[in-house]
């Protein structure tokens, strides 16, 4: 099956490309990764005992 791309938003774009060059907001956004990582872990560990 071939899929076929959405066509791009340019604002959409841009708005990305103006948050990824934000330190802050970067740091933010792997904070929350990495919270949201540590909490499944230890919801797993939880059901495995």
């Amino acid at each position: 099956m071939v899929r076929i791309a959405k066509k791009s938003d340019p604002r959409r774009i841009a708005e990305l490309k103006k948050k990824i060059r934000d330190q802050t907001y970067v740091d933010d956004a792997i904070q929350k990764i990495a919270q949201r990582l540590s909490s499944e872990l230890v919801s797993s560990k939880r059901l495995a005992n």
